[in-house]
């Protein structure tokens, strides 16, 4: 399997906004209600906020590809940029999705370790994300990765306020 990683650009936009929807929608549809799932889709990503995004010097947004097709994408933090008011030391994976028809083949993992290389290129000693309580596998993964729980924060879909669980890995 041919596996590539490539920076998202602004001319990559309608790809980053249609991938975001598709595997957000993959993921939290079942559980949430449609007018949450919507009233989320369009605040998250609409093209304004997408760009707004791609802007930012501190953040990045990932392509991960296999063969020449995208399979999922990961969007990072550092300084400023992160979510949560976090150590300087710290880099935050804000979003990390993979294609349901891609998922079980291990882009995960190599997601992350872009992740780690990231961090360790900007002398970061950890890294943080925030998962819904709900996401069982996503948790899993994460322990498996050796992710541990460090908190939690209020997370809304729509008008529903949700729990994310903070989850840290320290890197050396």
């Amino acid at each position: 399997m041919t596996i590539r990683i490539e920076r998202c650009t602004f001319k990559h936009l309608s790809e980053l906004q249609e991938i975001s929807y598709e595997t957000f929608n993959e993921t939290f549809k079942a559980q949430n209600s449609p007018e949450n799932m919507k009233a989320y889709l369009e605040k998250a990503f609409n093209r304004e906020q997408l760009e707004k995004e791609l802007s930012i010097a501190d953040s990045q947004f990932l392509f991960i590809y296999v063969k020449h097709k995208v399979a999922g994408y990961m969007k990072v933090n550092i300084n400023d940029a992160q979510s949560e008011k976090m150590s300087v030391e710290s880099l935050e994976i804000e979003r990390v999705y993979i294609k349901k028809e891609f998922q079980k083949h291990g882009l995960g993992k190599v997601l992350l370790h872009k992740a780690i290389e990231l961090a360790t290129a900007h002398h970061k000693t950890s890294i943080w994300l925030g998962v819904w309580e709900k996401n069982e596998n996503a948790i899993a993964f994460y322990e498996k990765m050796g992710f541990v729980q460090t908190g939690a924060h209020a997370f809304y879909m729509g008008d529903e306020e949700q729990i994310d669980l903070i989850m840290t890995k320290t890197i050396l």
